[in-house]
């Protein structure tokens, strides 16, 4: 399946592409990733609009998260040209990513994932800010963040909230009744891998995440306090200098390290 997928990009070099997570858009993600992204230099930094979110549309036949996962090579194989790209996901982006490069790994130099939706998501902790002001923001912003501080309502704001009003909430339905992807059962992928998660992820958790370090032999796995699912947002320098050290990781492998 084909859908043509809204995109921003940055730079020129190697392609790295940047899934967002469920029910927002680039903004989020390219808020988050670029500076990181953008410091290391060499980089062709590509920020797709996942189908029915942003400015994608999602065709009414589209109704599983294969369908997405098809969509998403497609799209990959044009932007990139055949070469093999980087792939970061945060949250159900992580999972797409995750896919992606056990369906295809030759067409992955490198995979990082953030707060990532795992199959076997599992003890997920409840919601509990670090730093909580009940008059500050709304709903979301206060069941999304566990550093709620002036700064990440802006933040929220910005990146996160316009995102969410485009968000097809009938597309995203469809998709959800058929959202475990097939055809991953083969040989773990053995690039370089970075895994990051928030020690206060209420959607997600933790533990699934630190078990991909037994599966991936190339693996990096950090779990970071004083962040939850929007630990991008609440944690950026660690999580830059995380980014780094993938990269590298990555160089190294080109370079027969």
């Amino acid at each position: 399946m084909t859908a043509p997928l809204h995109h921003v990009e940055h730079g020129q070099g190697r392609p790295v592409v940047v899934l967002h997570g469920a029910g927002v858009d680039h903004r989020e993600p390219e808020a988050c990733f670029e500076p990181a992204l953008r410091a290391h230099g060499g980089l062709r930094r590509i920020y797709p609009d996942l189908p029915g979110c942003g400015l994608s549309r999602a065709p009414t036949d589209l109704r599983s998260a294969d369908g997405v996962l098809d969509v998403l090579r497609a799209f990959v194989e044009d932007v990139a040209g055949g070469a093999p790209v980087l792939l970061v996901g945060h949250s159900a982006g992580g999972y797409y990513a995750h896919g992606f490069a056990a369906r295809w790994p030759g067409e992955v130099a490198g995979l990082a994932l953030v707060c990532p939706l795992l199959a076997g998501t599992r003890d997920v902790p409840e919601h509990r800010p670090v730093v909580a002001d009940p008059g500050l923001g709304d709903a979301g912003f206060r069941d999304y963040l566990v550093v709620q501080t002036a700064e990440m309502l802006d933040r929220y704001r910005r990146f996160v909230a316009p995102g969410a009003a485009l968000a097809d909430e009938a597309a995203a339905a469809r998709i959800g009744e058929r959202w475990e992807l097939s055809g991953t059962d083969g040989p773990p992928y053995g690039g370089p891998v970075l895994v990051v998660a928030g020690r206060r992820d209420a959607t997600v958790g933790w533990a699934a995440a630190l078990g991909l370090l037994a599966v991936h032999p190339r693996a990096t796995v950090a779990v970071l306090d004083r962040a939850g699912h929007a630990l991008p947002h609440e944690q950026p320098a660690a999580l830059a200098g995380l980014l780094a050290g993938w990269l590298d990781a990555v160089d190294a492998v080109d370079a027969g390290r």
